[in-house]
This record gives structure tokens, sequence and C-alpha cells, in this order.
């Protein structure tokens, strides 16, 4: 068992002082902001309130010698930094790059022309000049620490510090035992850099070699009442495309990065930044281009001596321009969608920490490593059910599990029978269906068939009906208008309920207990040609509309799971929609009150993007029961403003259609309320609520306080004398929580579950929680991708899985002189929350699990053209 754990996390150096570096910042300047604004106007027409920089930023990274960062909002306020480099940059390098990039601005090439000719004189009595270059002192290191004791950045380092770092480790080539590897800067210019070694490294498989490289991305972060910041540094595997085997209109937007040298003489960054661009298909000239302000489009106005990629050339031969072509290259990011790629994604844990003493020794002594997490506790599980009785027997986990499923789905149904309706498409999966449920709750044989074609099972007080009937056009793909002028969310708002309609009008029944819907459906990838023509959100829709829940299961193919496999899986997931589940009994410690229930907010954001291609925000609130009340999973239906059976708040998500909630955080408040009657566990995921609920980012935090808009902090006992509050936050997609490894003092490297800490003490709030690897993703610890030995030539094609940490701050517990709680206690049964007997370690707590998947019934539809807003 390993003792001590290691993040992949670096904070600045006590020990060194502060990471001071001489920088050069330029303005734009308000003159030249505004006349380049003042073209835009003139050829794009008014209503524009800032430039569109998007390109240029990319451009100056990526061809301006010693530019490290570029500050943010420069293109609306010209007295902004705009520009920070290790070296001014010269004009005559300056002008092309900016005169190039505004000539797409203005509808006069004699204007574009003009700029660049004033720009490289550098005339101050114009308004198209450049301020002067200054010269400043930055402490990349500086920080201010909030009035709850979290330390933070100052703002603008959340760009500046990862360009450092990532220039720093770019610097230094990562020794291998086969050899080193070198590393390129991909910028974006949102907060996060990213580095890839280059050339790329090469894998034969099946007579095709396939490329990759190993992948760094830098970001910079904060951790509730730190002391010092953190720079997380995740790895991984980023693979090239070789060939895209899909039609041209399919790829909506493949980054590209391209490698090209600097068209004039060499500066202090030369070779050391890969550019970015997108490509995809233009649906105007049905063709592929470069989209999104990709600075390739300016590179043959810059550079008339090279030859860059031609994007239909590009589409065509990647390998080519991967290898390079004089000394050009391009590499097209690998995505799913263009077809299959034989390295395996991730890094195991031995790579990651060679990766990681790497990084440490590059970094030092301006950055020094976090120090390991100790274990604080040996409960790591809740009270499972043991692993070893016999399969079969009587009293074996498979009997007990089967037990305590039946027992749940009584106490959640209370009563009422359960109407279940299978929608089949194939024989085969009807019949597994049919098979597995007796199965999966252990019901007796004698199940009886009506002259209906209707199944039925009653057992321990609990009755199910199931009835199966073709899908047919139900399941079929939804038609969508072809009218192009028209919006995308509103052609499929219409094709929806032309769905609806056909589902209404195909069963009409009226039904007394809890109806359940299973469909078969083909997988979205059958779906693919069309956008938006996947049913199964328009299934849930209209059988939401109808009071009845909805579970899917996909048509058997040769890249599925085992038939039998997935449909236990399918009554499961449907249980878990009837709120028959409950978390296992824990083992955290005699602190806990017996009477305690759980509660957890999560808030649904859909976008344009989603499921129904329109936007909208929920609350959803959990509340879990433990000691056996009737409706142990419930949910806060906000119409109604009550807790309901969890099934009905999932159908009220349905019903709510599109409106939106005008005061997210007053409905926060009135949910605390409605908790006060027994001693609560609050859940919340602080990446995920922050968007509604601005107090709970870091630097807002205080010990035992919450606080709401712009309101004062208040104890937490405000809200209930014995309400407890738990934060806790993953990745994110943003690496807010760093990569891990287990250690010791053997030099054995691996994963370990458990409940993490700097220590154990009363006034330590913040944990880690790390899950076992389930059996189906374990992989040899030693695999190494980056340099393959001879006995482990397939090593790239294998994937790696890594179990995420969660990051587990105790915001709030009783701190009393008379019954004074240990946050360890807490942050460990925050833990075991996440084991169940039914699944494998779930990514939050069980009911912050339960929360987050209500999003699947959040389907707003666009309101018919002309009509208002709903």
């Amino acid at each position: 068992m390993y003792h001590a754990i290691r993040a992949v996390a670096y904070e600045p150096n006590p020990e060194h002082g502060a990471w001071q570096e001489d920088l050069h910042v330029l303005q734009l300047g308000c003159g030249l902001q505004k006349e380049l604004m003042d073209r835009q106007k003139r050829s794009r027409g008014g209503g524009q309130s800032h430039l569109p920089v998007a390109r240029l930023h990319s451009l100056l990274r990526a061809w301006a010698p010693g530019v490290l960062a570029t500050g943010r909002n420069a293109g609306a306020d010209g007295r902004l930094p705009w520009l920070y480099a290790r070296e001014p940059v010269p004009r005559q390098v300056l002008a092309p790059l900016i005169g190039t990039w505004a000539a797409a601005l203005s509808s006069s090439d004699d204007e574009s022309a003009d700029l660049e000719r004033e720009l490289q004189t550098g005339c101050e009595a114009t308004a198209l000049s450049l301020p002067e270059w200054e010269t400043e002192r930055v402490d990349l290191t500086e920080t201010v620490v909030s009035p709850g004791g979290t330390a933070e950045p100052l703002s603008r380092l959340y760009r500046l510090l990862p360009e450092a770092v990532a220039f720093r480790l770019a610097g230094t080539p990562f020794r291998t035992g086969g050899g080193s590897l070198r590393f390129r800067v991909v910028s974006s210019g949102i907060g996060g850099v990213d580095l890839v070694s280059w050339p790329p490294l090469r894998y034969e498989h099946r007579k095709q070699t396939w490329y990759y490289s190993a992948h760094l991305t830098v970001t910079v972060h904060t951790v509730p009442f730190a002391q010092r910041f953190r720079v997380h540094v995740t790895t991984g595997v980023r693979r090239w495309a070789t060939r895209l085997d899909i039609p041209r209109w399919k790829l909506g937007g493949a980054t590209v990065l391209l490698d090209t040298p600097l068209p004039w003489p060499e500066g202090p960054d030369q070779g050391y930044r890969l550019m970015v661009n997108t490509l995809g298909y233009d649906w105007r000239s049905k063709e592929i281009a470069w989209k999104r302000r990709s600075p390739a489009l300016l590179l043959s106005d810059l550079d008339i001596t090279r030859r860059f990629p031609e994007p239909e050339e590009l589409f065509t031969s990647p390998e080519k321009w991967l290898n390079g072509r004089q000394d050009v290259a391009a590499g097209i990011v690998y995505h799913p969608v263009l077809g299959l790629h034989e390295v395996g994604a991730g890094l195991m844990p031995r790579e990651r920490a060679g990766l990681d003493a790497w990084i440490e020794q590059g970094l030092s002594p301006v950055l020094r490593r976090v120090a390991d997490l100790s274990r604080v506790t040996r409960r790591n599980t809740p009270s499972l059910l043991p692993r070893s009785a016999k399969k079969g027997e009587p009293g074996s986990r498979e009997a007990q599990q089967a037990l305590a499923r039946r027992t749940a789905l009584g106490r959640a149904l209370d009563g009422r029978p359960l109407d279940v309706e299978i929608l089949w498409q194939s024989p085969q999966t009807r019949d597994a269906l049919l098979a597995a449920l007796p199965k999966v709750i252990g019901l007796v044989p004698g199940s009886r068939t009506d002259g209906g074609g209707a199944t039925s099972w009653t057992a321990d007080g609990v009755r199910i009906v199931v009835r199966t009937r073709p899908a047919g056009e139900l399941a079929s793909a939804l038609r969508l208008s072809t009218d192009r002028k028209r919006r995308p969310a509103v052609r499929l708002a219409e094709a929806i309920t032309e769905r609806c309609a056909l589902v209404a009008e195909a069963d009409d029944r009226t039904r007394d207990g809890v109806s359940l819907v299973i469909a078969e459906i083909a997988g979205k990838e059958h779906f693919a040609s069309v956008p938006g023509s996947d049913p199964k959100h328009a299934l849930r829709l209209a059988c939401g509309r109808q009071g009845r829940l909805t579970q899917f299961i996909n048509l058997p193919d040769p890249g599925t799971a085992a038939l039998e496999h997935r449909a236990n899986w399918a009554w499961l997931d449907a249980f878990r929609q009837l709120g028959a589940i409950s978390p296992p009994a824990h083992r955290a410690g005699d602190g806990i009150p017996g009477d305690l229930q759980y509660a957890a907010l999560w808030l649904v954001r859909c976008t344009k993007d989603g499921p129904t291609r329109s936007p909208a925000r929920r609350l959803v609130a959990v509340r879990v029961r433990s000691d056996g009340d009737p409706g142990t999973v419930e949910g806060w239906d906000t119409g109604r403003a009550e807790w309901v059976p969890y099934p009905s708040m999932l159908l009220s998500l349905v019903e709510a259609g599109g409106t939106v909630p005008t005061d997210l955080e007053r409905e926060i408040r009135t949910v605390l309320f409605q908790l006060r009657d027994r001693p609560t566990l609050l859940l919340v995921n602080s990446g995920n609520l922050r968007q509604c609920w601005p107090r709970l980012r870091n630097g807002a935090l205080t010990r035992d306080m919450l606080a709401f808009g712009t309101g004062p902090d208040q104890r937490l006992t405000a809200y209930g004398n014995d309400l407890r509050m738990v934060l806790v936050r993953d990745e994110n997609g943003r690496g807010e929580v760093p990569e891990w490894y287990a250690h010791d003092e053997l030099a054995k490297i691996g994963f370990s579950e458990g409940v993490w800490a700097l220590s154990d003490g009363p006034h330590n709030r913040i944990f880690a929680s790390t899950t076992s690897t389930p059996p189906t993703a374990a992989r040899p610890k030693g695999l190494m991708k980056l340099a393959p030995t001879p006995g482990s030539r397939t090593a790239p094609g294998k994937t790696a899985w890594n179990p995420r940490l969660l990051e587990v701050t105790v915001l709030g517990c009783c701190s009393s002189e008379r019954s004074a709680d240990h946050p360890v206690d807490w942050a460990t049964l925050t833990h075991q929350l996440r084991y169940h007997d039914d699944y494998p370690p779930l990514a939050y707590p069980l009911p912050l699990h339960l929360a987050q998947l209500a999003k699947e019934y959040v389907l707003p539809l666009a309101p018919a053209e002309g009509s208002a807003e709903g």
C-alpha cells in the first residue's frame, strides 16, 4: 500500500524569492486603435466595439521573435498592455504583420499599404504609429492574499506565467532511455499553454505508420486557503492524423499546428513555437478552407519565398506535410471523428513521474514541487458487500445485490406498480432485456404473461408489468428541414415536435403507476451524416411530456459490449432514474450524525451547441436520506417549491421547457432553507456552481462562512445549525486539479485509492480523494510510450486510464468548542460516497452524481420563428 501521492504541480519557491523578469511592454495606442476601428467600420459597417485581434495575436506569438504573451482587451482599449516581450520587436517586423492583418479589416488596398509604410517609419505626428516599448520588471510570482486566506496571482499572470514556464521547459530536452524529446510551444492566448514534442514520434503497426507526440499543458490555479498559488502541468499524448476517413463536408474544424521558420533574422525564440490554425469545410465555397481567423491565411503575403500548405492539399495528404516539405511542416491534431488511430491515449504513471522530475529540474529554483500528500485515513470505502462469496449461492454477493436493488425499488415505488414499455428494433435486445430484469432484482421464476403480451412479476410488494412492441418509425432519424436560411435550433425544434406528436399518437394510454420506456436506438455515429437527426432527445422529451421516464440501449454492433452486459446496465440506469438507489452505510467515524441527510446542487447549462441547440440554465437540487424513509432520493421541484420523488423532479425539468429562472442565487437560498430540519451535508462542485454563485470562487471563500451576491459573509449556521458544506473540484476541462501518481521509498510508482492531505489536523480543510482503477482499465504501470523498450514495442497502442483526483474542501463544519467536527471525517465521508456496490467508483459523490445526471432531462426547445421567447 502506498502512503503518499505526488501531484504534478509546482509553486513559487520561498527560498528563492520572487521570480522577476525584465520584460518589454507595448501598448497598441489609442490613436492606432481608433484608426483601425474606423477602418473596420467603413469596411464592415458599425456595431463593433473592439478589434478582432485573435488572428493577429496568433501571428505575433508565432512570427514576432521575442514576444512572450499578448494582453487582454487591447483590441478594445489602446491604453492597456498589448505585447509582452523579452526584447523589443523591431518596427520592421511588427509593421508587415500588423499591415497584413489589417488588410482584412479594410476594403482598400491603398489604406493597407499606407498603414504598413507609416508603421515602419514610426512618425509620431500621425495616428498610425505605435508607442515606444517600455521596460518593466515583472514579478511572475506576485501574489495577493484574499481576506479568507487564499493566495492568488495577479490577473495578468494567468497568461504570462504559463508562457514563461513553457519557454523555460522548451529550452531543455527531455531525455529518455532511447534518446531525447524537444518541445515546441503552442499558445492559444486564453490562459493555458501547450507543449508538444516535435518532430512527432512514430509507431509502426499493421503495415502503417502512426504518429504521436508527448503533450503537456501548463495552467495557473489557486487552492482554497493555500499560502501559494499553483502551476499545474498535465501530461499526455497528442496524436496526429495521417489520413482523413470522412467526407469533406463533415470536417467541421480540425486543429492544424504549423511549423515554419521566421522570414526575418533569428530572434531569441526562433523555432520554439508552432502556429495554431483551424481547417474545415466552408459551406459557402463548398471546399476545404482555413477557418476561425487562422493566421495561415496571411502567411503567403508575408513570406513569398516559401510554399505553405493549401487546405485541400493538407486534407488529402496530411502525412506528407506532417513529415515536412522543405522547411515547412504541418500536423492535423487527431480527433476520433477523423477515423481510427492505433496509438492509445494517455500516459502511465511511471512515464508521468519521469516527466515530473524533468519539469521540476527545469523550473528550479524559481518554482518548486508542491509537497507530497499523505494518507489520512485507512477507511477507504464504505460498507460494501464482500467479493469472496461464490456466485450463485443464496448468500452470494450477486444475491445480496439483487435483494438490495429490489428493496430500494420497492421503497422508490412506494406501493405503486411499475409500467415498462420496451420499444425494440432487434428481437435479441428485447429478449435480453426481458431475461435480465428478474436476474438484476432477484425475482423468482413465476412471471405471468397475459393475453395482451404483457409480462408481469410480483415480489415483496413490487409489481412490474413489461410490454414490448417494435419501435418502428419512433426510433428513426429525425426529419430536419433543409432550409439553411432558418436557424438550426428552430429546424431541430420542429423535427422534435413532429416526433413528439408521433409518440403521442402511438400510445395515449392512461397509467396509474410509475411509467418507464426502454427504447432501442442506433448509436450516435449512425446519425452523424445529418447533424441533429439522432432521435434520442426527441423521444425523451416526448415520453417526459406523457409522464414517462426513458432509458436507451443501442442496437447490437460489432464494436459494442456483450448484449447481456448492456441489458443489465440499462436496467440499473433505469432504477437510478426511478430513485431506487441509496449510498451504502459509511465508515467515516462516530462524529457523523446518525440522521444525516445529503443534499447536492448542480447547475445545468445548455448552450447553442447542446442537444437541442437552445440555451438554458437550470438549478438541480437532490436530497438523499439514508435512514430508510420513503422517498429516499428526492429532488427540488422549483415550480411547486417542494421536495418531490426523484423521478417526479426529472419529469418536472421536461415540463419546465424554455423558462429561465431569473435569480439562481435566491433559488439556492430557498433550497438551503428547506434543509434545516435535520443535520445536512451539502455537496457542491465549485467549478460548476460558481457560474451562478460567484462567491464560490476560491479567492472569495472563508472558512465556515457563506455569501451571496454583494452581501456580507454570514456564518454557515445562519442557514442551519447542523449544516455542513463540502466543495469538490475536478479538472473542469482546464486542469483545475493536478495529475498525480503514488510512490514509495523503494521508487515504486503506481496508483492508490484513499483520502490524502498535507495534514489531518483540525485546521486543515483541503483533501484529495482518489479511487481505485476499474479492472477493465488495468494496465501494467511501467508501460513506456515515449521511449518504448524492445520488450514493449506495442506500448504506444495501449490506452492509459488514470483515476481522477477529486479535490475536497470542507468549507463549513461545526467548530464550536463543545462539539467540534473533525474535517477529516467529513472528507472521508465525501470520499466514501463515490463508492456503490452496483458501480465502479464514481466521478462524484453519489448525491452529486444524481444531480448531475438530471441534465439529461433539461431539453429546451427554440420558439417558432416570429413568436416571443418563452
